[in-house]
């Protein structure tokens, strides 16, 4: 094997130009490949982040539409759903856990600093419902929502954009010249699979936004919220939690069989699925496109190793005529096909991972390098190789030596 390899790469040597040309095809499909995969294996986890940052398992409430002058709004502009639905939720179907929200937007200000955020009325259930960690202080509890004080949670952009490198905890702001004091600081979320950012935001208790900042229309609407959250227990079955809410919700809001729902259910984990399985989709279209270079790197190969074998025909015959079997010269060419493309195999990672690192940090783009991507490209090319390879060294290998000899 070893003397192969050594006859091999001396042919090779002798035509440097040509076997450089001929890796070319190999290089730029190998590095293809791997940015390829970087790049949508970077696409597919910064989805799965945000489906991740959203929480798992949830299902979301949202109020009705309502209708004026024969214009329709848009779901939420009519409140038909109360904080009295998000208890009887977790009371009725024990799997899962509700969370009322109240929403609105306000200017925030602190000494002569001031920033504009959305605005969450919400119960202390909320953060564990969005599977929302704190990075510093503490949650309200039911006695601040009994009360309805004055305090908030803020979220990392808020602190960054409203105190800089100063501790939030403990300060005074001032919310629609209501002044709250923070008592607690979220940890980061991130984008959602909207692009919105969730960690623009403050988080007060819910009856202090409906009473001291959000207001309300009219006292009938009084536990009236805009959305409800709510989280289903592992392994209990999406579908079923879905139809058992809608059920109780309808139920509640006495409407009769047929009659539309008052409300918009939404399976956050459907979405989630369907955002997934497009990532996916996405990564493996880039890669099969990639791999095209690959298969036409290795066409280059099966037509220069073809003239190579008739340029070199009478140099077969003579290795023949003085004992060389068919299964040497076979393994000669195999050998020579597969050289080239591994070695173009390793120049295409080298340039892949590269280039990738290079698009990181000048495009900005998310990308994962795995070391699979790099082994399924390695493979890949030692295939191209022996597939492409094979035909050549065959018809190299079956040449018959007197008339290879004659050959001019």
């Amino acid at each position: 094997m070893l003397g192969l390899l050594r006859v091999a790469m001396r042919a090779l040597a002798v035509n440097k130009l040509r076997s450089l040309l001929t890796m070319l095809g190999i290089i730029i499909g190998v590095a293809a490949v791997i940015v390829m995969i970087a790049v949508g294996a970077g696409a597919q986890a910064r989805v799965e982040e945000q489906i991740r940052s959203l929480g798992s398992n949830l299902l979301l409430i949202l109020s009705g539409s309502t209708t004026a002058g024969g214009v329709r709004m848009g779901f939420g502009s009519n409140l038909t759903i109360s904080e009295d639905d998000a208890a009887a939720i977790p009371r009725e179907i024990p799997e899962t856990m509700a969370a009322p929200a109240l929403r609105g937007t306000a200017q925030l200000i602190w000494g002569n600093q001031n920033w504009s955020t959305v605005i969450f009325g919400v119960t202390p259930e909320y953060i564990d419902v969005r599977q929302w960690e704190l990075a510093a202080g503490r949650m309200f509890d039911a006695t601040d929502i009994a009360g309805a004080t004055k305090v908030c949670l803020v979220g990392q952009t808020v602190a960054r954009q409203l105190f800089g490198g100063a501790d939030p905890l403990g300060q005074v702001i001032r919310v629609r010249r209501v002044p709250f004091t923070v008592i607690g600081v979220l940890e980061s979320k991130g984008q959602s699979m909207m692009g919105s950012d969730q960690d623009d935001l403050i988080l007060m208790p819910i009856s202090t936004a409906r009473k001291r900042v959000l207001g309300a229309s009219n006292l009938a609407k009084q536990r009236s919220v805009g959305t409800i959250w709510v989280k289903v227990a592992e392994g209990y079955d999406m579908k079923t939690a879905e139809e058992q809410v809608r059920s109780l919700l309808r139920q509640r809001h006495r409407l009769q069989p047929g009659q539309d729902d008052d409300f918009s259910l939404r399976n956050l984990e459907e979405v989630a699925a369907t955002q997934e399985a497009s990532s996916r989709v996405l990564a493996l279209l880039l890669a099969a496109v990639a791999s095209v270079s690959l298969v036409v790197g290795g066409i280059g190969i099966m037509n220069i190793m073809l003239v190579s074998v008739t340029e070199r025909t009478r140099e077969i015959g003579l290795r023949m005529a003085v004992g060389a079997r068919t299964r040497d010269i076979l393994g000669q060419f195999l050998v020579e096909a597969v050289t080239l493309s591994l070695i173009g195999g390793l120049a295409g990672i080298a340039i892949g991972i590269a280039t990738a690192v290079g698009i990181a940090q000048f495009a900005g783009w998310r990308i994962v390098l795995s070391p699979e991507s790099v082994l399924l490209a390695v493979a890949f090319a030692f295939t191209i190789g022996v597939f492409f390879g094979f035909y050549p060294a065959r018809k190299a290998a079956r040449l018959n030596p007197v008339e290879a000899l004659r050959f001019e």
